[in-house]
C-alpha cells in the first residue's frame, strides 16, 4: 500500500534512536500517522515542526498498519510563528484542535482547505484571532457540531440574536430570551459576520465556541479534556486586550 499527498504537521514524537513518530492532517487522507526514519537527525529534525507544509509518501504492507513516510518540506511557518506570543499561540492551538478532534484517516477536504489557509495567515496578526474564529466555527461544523445561528429558536426572528442556546447550540433574540438570558451564552455580533471585529467581542465569542466544544465535542471523543494549546492561545489574546 501506498500513497502520496500534501499535509499539515500537526504532532511529532521521537520514536526509538533515530526515527519520529508524526501524525499529519492530509488532503486527501485525513488526520493520519506514520514514522519517519531519521526524523530525529540534524537533516530532518528541524523540517518536522508542527504546522509545516510538507510532501508526503506513505507506504506500508498494508492498509492499516503504522507505515511509513517519506517528508519533503514546502513550506515552513516555525519562524513566522516565532515572531509574535499570539502567532505561537494561535499555530500550537490549530495543531493540537485538529490533532484532538479529528477521527482517524477520514478525509475532510474543506477542513483541511480552510486550515492551510489559516495558518498561511500566520504574518498577519490583525487578521489572525477573526480567522481562527471562523475556522473554529467551521471545525464545529465539519465534525457535526455546528451553531444554528440563521434565526432566533424561539420567535424565529432573524434580527437582534444575542444569545445562543447552550442545549441546542441555537440562536435566541433578546425578545426570546426573556427571563432566561442569564442562562444563555452571549452571540457576538461578530459570530453573526457583522459590525467591527474586535479582539474583545473575538474573545467572547472563542468562550461561547469553547463551551460547545468542551461540553459536546470532548465528551464525544471520551473523557480528554480540550488541548491546554487552546486556552494559551486564548490568554494571549486576552493579553493582548489589556
Amino acid at each position: 500500500m501506498d500513497w502520496r499527498d500534501h499535509g499539515i504537521l500537526l504532532t511529532v514524537r521521537r520514536h526509538g534512536e533515530s526515527s519520529a513518530l508524526i501524525e499529519v492532517f492530509t488532503q486527501a487522507h485525513g488526520r493520519h500517522a506514520g514514522l519517519v526514519r531519521g526524523g530525529t537527525s540534524r537533516k530532518m529534525a528541524p523540517h518536522l515542526q508542527p504546522g509545516a507544509q510538507l510532501d508526503l509518501a506513505w507506504s506500508a504492507r498494508l492498509e492499516d498498519h503504522l507505515g511509513t513516510y517519506k517528508a519533503e518540506p514546502l513550506r515552513s511557518r516555525a519562524a513566522i510563528a516565532m515572531s509574535s506570543r499570539l502567532a505561537l499561540a494561535g499555530l500550537n492551538a490549530v495543531c493540537a484542535l485538529l490533532a484532538f478532534a479529528l477521527p482517524d484517516r477520514e478525509p475532510h477536504p474543506e477542513l483541511y482547505a480552510r486550515s492551510e489557509a489559516l495558518l498561511d495567515l500566520l504574518d498577519t496578526e490583525d487578521l489572525w484571532p477573526l480567522g481562527y474564529l471562523r475556522w473554529e466555527l467551521a471545525l464545529m461544523e465539519d465534525l457535526g457540531y455546528g451553531l444554528d445561528l440563521s434565526a432566533c429558536a424561539v420567535t424565529g426572528a432573524t434580527k437582534d440574536l444575542t444569545y445562543v442556546s447552550p442545549k441546542t447550540g441555537r440562536a435566541v433574540s433578546t425578545k426570546g430570551a426573556g427571563d432566561w438570558a442569564d442562562r444563555l451564552l452571549p452571540l457576538p455580533p461578530v459570530m453573526l459576520g457583522q459590525g467591527a471585529a474586535e479582539d474583545i467581542e473575538i474573545l467572547t465569542a472563542l468562550r461561547t465556541t469553547g463551551y460547545f466544544l468542551e461540553s459536546k465535542l470532548a465528551p464525544s471523543l471520551g473523557t480528554r479534556p480540550l488541548p491546554e494549546a487552546r486556552g494559551r492561545f486564548l490568554d494571549a489574546l486576552a493579553r493582548r486586550i489589556a
